[in-house]
């Protein structure tokens, strides 16, 4: 109960903070394995996802565990975001917002003016609106960078270009965190099999200083870290079995993962 009165307050504040002009979806208006407290196995290997083999021996402490059932969810939930604009939207951007995405003063008019300079100098296919940095990032044009290994998925934009080239890498196929799996489409992942599985594909800026913050996890809660863990049985082929704009005038439409 806790968690839907949570959910609910989310989108009722996502709703207030989106601006008018962008057209927005929102994944609780869909069916869908989005939630890591109903999520279970069976029902992963039903839909025809499958779990990549996420636990190694790894003095990184979120590698050394096996994943939970939230954060496949969460990686699902953003799929579907995906697959959504690309079967039932033309718009050139697409942006997807987490629930607990805090957008920062004049979101709009920072965001298209920023589209506009990188349409017509950078050319890129995903653009990190705010994320948390994990290894250096390298100049770009003025007030952006081409960021490091990241985490954090609470506000990015893709191009159709980009959007066709992240659903060509089959997530659902080797689900991993959403977060680890951006950054290994674009940079040297730090771990070897997920290069080997994920190869680079796509040109990624990010806006330097962000646009959009997280709310903190004491005030927003986390969906991903409330859920329990997946127990993992190794398959083979990297896999498990039984799963776990245009220019400055153009707005991007926008879905929102709950």
């Amino acid at each position: 109960m806790v968690n839907l009165r949570r959910r609910r307050d989310r989108r009722e504040r996502m709703e207030r903070i989106l601006p008018a002009e962008l057209p927005a979806a929102f994944t609780s208006d869909w069916e869908g394995p989005f939630d890591g407290r109903s999520l279970d196995l069976e029902t992963i290997s039903d839909l025809g996802h499958r779990l990549f083999p996420w636990r190694i021996e790894s003095d990184n402490p979120w590698w050394s565990r096996p994943l939970k059932f939230g954060e496949i969810g969460c990686s699902l939930a953003h799929l579907a975001c995906w697959r959504d604009a690309a079967d039932n939207t033309s718009a050139p951007y697409v942006l997807i917002l987490e629930d607990d995405a805090v957008l920062g003063s004049g979101f709009l008019p920072r965001l298209l003016d920023g589209l506009g300079r990188l349409a017509a100098e950078d050319p890129f296919d995903l653009l990190y609106l705010g994320r948390f940095p994990l290894d250096p990032d390298r100049p770009a044009l003025p007030g952006f960078v081409v960021p490091g290994y990241s985490h954090c998925t609470f506000g990015y934009l893709l191009t159709r270009r980009g959007l066709g080239r992240i659903l060509d890498a089959a997530l659902d196929q080797a689900v991993v965190p959403v977060d680890e799996f951006l950054p290994a489409l674009y940079t040297d992942h730090p771990r070897a099999d997920l290069r080997a599985r994920f190869p680079r594909c796509l040109e990624a800026r990010a806006f330097d200083p962000p646009i959009v913050r997280q709310l903190p996890k004491e005030e927003a809660g986390s969906d991903t870290e409330d859920s329990a863990f997946v127990s993992e049985t190794p398959q083979g082929d990297g896999e498990t079995s039984s799963a776990r704009s245009g220019p400055a005038a153009a707005s991007p439409s926008s879905r929102v993962s709950e």
